[in-house]
C-alpha cells in the first residue's frame, strides 16, 4: 500500500502520525535559526504550504509536556546537528490563524478574530495557576478566558500572552501568525455602502494586535508571519525595523513552499507514475520564487492522489477552485485596448515587461494597471521570467503565464467576460445585416467586436469560432449549431429557423496569416461549401431558403463575402 497524499491536511503532527505522504520542508528550520532574524515575514500565493509550515514550526519549538521529537524522526532538520536539534521543545509558543476572518460585516470577522485569540489562551490555560506571573497580568489573562475583558485588551493579547508565557516559562516566546491579510482582503472587498468603514476598522485592530506583540514586545524570541502580500501602508509595521520580508523576489528560502522538480519526481517514482512527469510539469510547474523553480503543491497534490488511483485521469486546474480568481475578471473587465493586448500577448504564451512593487495594498490595487498586474504576479497568476533595473533605477520584471492551469483561469475569466458584454450589448444590426444579405454592414459590425475583444491568437480557429457562437447564439426564433454534419463535410456554424419554411444560414470560416489573404480566404471557404455540399442535408428537410457565407479573419480584422444564389 502507498502512503495516501494529505489533501487538505495542514496539520504536521496529524500527517506524520497517520502516515501521510511527507514532502519534508523542515530544513526550513535549519534557515531561521541560521539568519536569526527577528520578526519574519513570508509572503507567497495562496494553497502553497504556508499553513503546514508554521504547522511543522510549532511542533517542533513548542515546549510542551509531550516529548514531539519521534515526529521528526529520519527528517533533514535531524541531521543537522546539536546545535539545531536542541532547538526542539525548548520554547512557549502562540500560534494564531486568522484566515477564518472572511465574514461579512466587520463584527462577525471581529468576533471570529477574538474567538481564534481566546482559543489560544485556553490552549495556555494552565498559566492561570501559575505562581510566577505577575497579578496584574493574571487579572488580564482571567478576563479574556472568561470573555470578561474589555475589548482594548483583545488588541494588545498577543502581547500580554507572551509576557504570561514568559514569566512562567523563564524563555522567551516564538509567535506564529498564518494568513495575516486575509482579514485585510475580505474587509477591502466586502467594504461597501452598506458596510462602510470595515476596511478602517480591520486595519486598526490589527495594527495594534501586531504593533503591541511584535514591536514592543521584550519577551519575544522571534516570530513568523505568512500572507499573500506586504501590507506597509496602513502602518502594520510601522517602525518594526526588525522585519525580515521574504517575498517571492527573494533568493533566501525559496525552495521551502512550493515543491522543486526533485521533491515531485521522487513523488512521481513513488506512485510509480514518472511516465506523466512531463504533463504534471506543462501544468503545475513554472512559479519562481528567488532563484528557485517550484511547482504548485495544492495541484500537484490533488492530481497525483488522482492518478494513483486512474492513471488516465485527466489533469484539472485544481488551485483556481480554491483560489480567488475575482482579481483576474477584473484586469479583464477593466481593461483598455493596451491592457486587452497584453493579456492577447500573455495568453498565447508571451511575455509582459512591467515595474515591480512589492509593497501594495488592497486599496492600491485598482488605482492602476501597474498596480493589478503587480498583484497578480505576487498573488501566483503571473510568474517572473526576468529582471532589470530601468533607467529611472525602478526594478523591471518580465512576466509570463506559469502554466497550463494558470492560463485556464485567464481563458475562463475572458469567456465570461465576453458573455457578459454580449448580454449587454445591441446587436440587432448585426442580425439584421445577417439575416439580409448586407455584406458591407455585417463586416463592419463583426469587425467593432472584434476590436472590443480579447482574442486567443494561440487557438485562432477556436476562438474565432467561440466569438461568433457568441454574438450569434441569442438571436430570436433562430437556432444555432457548431459543427454539425453536413453534405460531405462539416460546416463550421448552422443558423436555422425550427420551420423548414424559414431560412437557413450556412457560415464557412477561415483564419488567415496576413491581411491581404482575407479575400482570397473567403472565396476558398465559398468554394469549400460548394465542394463538399454543405447545403445537402438542409434541402432534404425541406429548407430552400438558405444563405452561405464565407469569412476570414486576421487578428482584429474580417471579410466577409456572400455566396450568389443558384
Amino acid at each position: 500500500m502507498k502512503k495516501p497524499l494529505p489533501i487538505g491536511v495542514d496539520n504536521f503532527e496529524k500527517i506524520i502520525t497517520n502516515g501521510y505522504y511527507f514532502v519534508d520542508k523542515t530544513w526550513l528550520i535549519k534557515e531561521l535559526l541560521d539568519n536569526k532574524s527577528e520578526v519574519n515575514l513570508f509572503t507567497r500565493p495562496r494553497r502553497f504550504g504556508k499553513t503546514l509550515n508554521l504547522s511543522m514550526l510549532r511542533y517542533f519549538f513548542e515546549k510542551s509536556d509531550r516529548d514531539n521529537s519521534h515526529l521528526f524522526q529520519g527528517l533533514k532538520i535531524m541531521e543537522t546537528g546539536e546545535k539545531y536539534t536542541s532547538q526542539l521543545g525548548r520554547y512557549p509558543v502562540i500560534s494564531l490563524s486568522l484566515k477564518s476572518a472572511k465574514q461579512p460585516s466587520f463584527e462577525m470577522a471581529y468576533n471570529i478574530l477574538l474567538s481564534n485569540i481566546e482559543r489560544e489562551f485556553i490552549r495556555h490555560s494552565y498559566l492561570l495557576t501559575s505562581e510566577r506571573i505577575s497579578p496584574a497580568n493574571k487579572q488580564d489573562l482571567e478576563a479574556l478566558l472568561n470573555r470578561k475583558a474589555p475589548k482594548e485588551i483583545y488588541a494588545t493579547s498577543l502581547q500580554l500572552l507572551s509576557q504570561c508565557l514568559y514569566q512562567h516559562h523563564g524563555q522567551k516566546v516564538i509567535i506564529l501568525i498564518d494568513e495575516y491579510d486575509v482579514p485585510l482582503e475580505n474587509a477591502h472587498f466586502e467594504d461597501k455602502e452598506e458596510n462602510r468603514g470595515f476596511y478602517e476598522k480591520m486595519i486598526s485592530f490589527i495594527r495594534s494586535l501586531f504593533e503591541s506583540a511584535l514591536k514592543t514586545n521584550d519577551a519575544l524570541e522571534f516570530a513568523v508571519i505568512t500572507g499573500c502580500l506586504r501590507i506597509t501602508k496602513e502602518s502594520i509595521f510601522t517602525g518594526l525595523n526588525n522585519l525580515n520580508v521574504i517575498s517571492i523576489l527573494a533568493d533566501e528560502y525559496s525552495e521551502h513552499f512550493g515543491f522543486t522538480q526533485e521533491e515531485v519526481s521522487v513523488m512521481l517514482t513513488y506512485y510509480e507514475l514518472m511516465d506523466k512527469k512531463d504533463l504534471v510539469k506543462k501544468w503545475y510547474d513554472g512559479y519562481m520564487f528567488g532563484d528557485s523553480e517550484v511547482y504548485n503543491p495544492w495541484s500537484v497534490i490533488n492530481f497525483v492522489s488522482k492518478l494513483a488511483v486512474n492513471e488516465n485521469t485527466l489533469p484539472a486546474p485544481f488551485w483556481s477552485n480554491t483560489s480567488s480568481n475575482s482579481i483576474v475578471k477584473e484586469l479583464v473587465e477593466r481593461a483598455d485596448s493596451v491592457v486587452k493586448q497584453e493579456i492577447e500577448e500573455l495568453i498565447a504564451g508571451k511575455t509582459i515587461e512591467k515595474p515591480v512593487r512589492e509593497e501594495i495594498t488592497y486599496e492600491d490595487v485598482y488605482q492602476s494597471q501597474d498596480n493589478l498586474w503587480n498583484f497578480l504576479f505576487l498573488t501566483g497568476y503571473l510568474k517572473k521570467v526576468s529582471g532589470r533595473l530601468g533607467s529611472d533605477n525602478k526594478r523591471m520584471i518580465t512576466l509570463a503565464i506559469p502554466n497550463i492551469e494558470v492560463g485556464l483561469i485567464y481563458d475562463n475569466s475572458i469567456c465570461q467576460w465576453f458573455e457578459q458584454k454580449i448580454a449587454q450589448k445591441d446587436l440587432s444590426n448585426l442580425y439584421r445585416s445577417l439575416l439580409e444579405g448586407d455584406v458591407e454592414t455585417l463586416t463592419n459590425e463583426l469587425n467593432r467586436n472584434l476590436q472590443e475583444s480579447i482574442s486567443f491568437y494561440d487557438a485562432a480557429e477556436m476562438f474565432y469560432h467561440g466569438f461568433l457562437l457568441g454574438l450569434l447564439k441569442n438571436m430570436a426564433g433562430y437556432i444555432t449549431r457548431s459543427n454539425r454534419e453536413a453534405g460531405k463535410g462539416r460546416s463550421d456554424i448552422l443558423i436555422y429557423t425550427p420551420s423548414v419554411r424559414g431560412k437557413a444560414i450556412i457560415l464557412e470560416l477561415k483564419v488567415v496569416k496576413n491581411f491581404q489573404e482575407l479575400e482570397a480566404a473567403c472565396d476558398q471557404a465559398l468554394s469549400q461549401v460548394a465542394e463538399k455540399s454543405y447545403e445537402a442535408e438542409l434541402r432534404q428537410e425541406g429548407y430552400s431558403n438558405i444563405m452561405k457565407y464565407g469569412i476570414a479573419f486576421f487578428r482584429k480584422d474580417c471579410l466577409v463575402k456572400l455566396a450568389k444564389a443558384c
